[in-house]
């Protein structure tokens, strides 16, 4: 081989190199980017102790989500009676059947004349709401078929902004969740443990909830709503849209700042000073019996 020739083909050899550096380094920046992204969220909810912290609700439909969420904005504003045009056609405000206040926008089960009531403040896409449900989700159920207090829960959907995985799962999956609220209490409390279940419930990053079709299929798990063809028309029609904003709403003017946030009778239950929720069967009842001890002794004192 010459010398030019040789020289030619280390500068192209150099050439090659220097692009595979450029390219590999890119590919870094990217990653770090997503992985810092993700530990924002991470970090306010683990060190800060209050599950996922809130931000604002934005976008609109992501993969497989049917929905047109602009237009579920507009209708959630004029609430029960109002309509909007979509396409030429009027659609309606719709709450679920076994909702009620305002809107249709408070999900009370239990007895309604229980003394106590058990706030339940969660995201869908939540991660550490899943491991609460998982924790605690059957304690709770238990508690409330004994009639030790009913439960109010109020649902947000501000994960669906998280900068590292914006989407539309929060609102689609609560969207879900009034269709099979509409269909009783049981189905409701049964397809809510099963999206937060640890084989189900996604990544805070992936928007899996986002996919109508991937909920109704899990929601062939659940007994009512399997084959429930009703259940099936208004996920993926998105009949209960308005509502799941209108309920997000709520959610925002609750003055709750992280997921999940369990109150009882309005005292926010904290596992320790930094705010945490109760993560153990063991942390969550010894915090439900002495806030109602309490009111049992100011009772008392009356």
């Amino acid at each position: 081989m010459s010398k030019r020739n040789s020289q030619e083909a280390k500068r192209a050899a150099r050439e090659r190199l220097r692009i595979e550096r450029e390219q590999q380094a890119k590919k870094e920046r990217v990653r770090r980017q997503l992985v810092v992204a993700g530990s924002i969220v991470g970090v306010l909810a683990i060190a800060a102790g209050v599950g996922v912290a809130v931000s604002s609700m934005g976008g609109n439909g992501g993969e497989g989500d049917n929905s047109d969420w602009g237009a579920a904005e507009k209708l959630a504003k004029k609430g029960v009676g109002g309509s909007v045009q979509v396409e030429g056609k009027a659609q309606k405000y719709a709450a679920p059947d076994n909702a009620s206040g305002k809107n249709g926008t408070s999900i009370i089960i239990g007895d309604k004349k229980a003394k106590h009531t058990l706030g339940v403040f969660e995201d869908m896409r939540c991660p550490i709401c899943s491991s609460f449900e998982q924790a605690n989700g059957k304690v709770l159920l238990e508690d409330i078929e004994k009639g030790k207090y009913k439960a109010d829960f109020t649902f947000g959907t501000f994960l669906d902004n998280n900068p590292a995985g914006e989407g539309t799962g929060s609102r689609n999956a609560l969207s879900a969740l009034g269709a099979a609220l509409n269909v009783s209490p049981e189905a409701f409390l049964e397809y809510k443990e099963l999206l937060y279940s640890k084989d189900v419930h996604p990544e805070e990053t992936d928007d899996a909830f986002a996919d109508d079709k991937h909920l109704v299929d899990l929601a062939q798990d659940v007994k009512e709503l399997k084959g429930n063809k009703e259940f099936e028309k208004a996920v993926t029609n998105g009949t209960y849209d308005a509502w799941a904003v209108k309920m997000s709403k709520k959610f925002d003017k609750s003055g709750v700042t992280g997921t999940p946030t369990v109150k009882l009778d309005g005292t926010h239950l904290k596992a320790n000073a930094q705010g945490s929720p109760p993560m153990t069967p063991e942390q969550f009842n010894t915090l439900v019996d002495q806030e109602i001890a309490k009111s049992g002794s100011k009772g008392a004192k009356e």
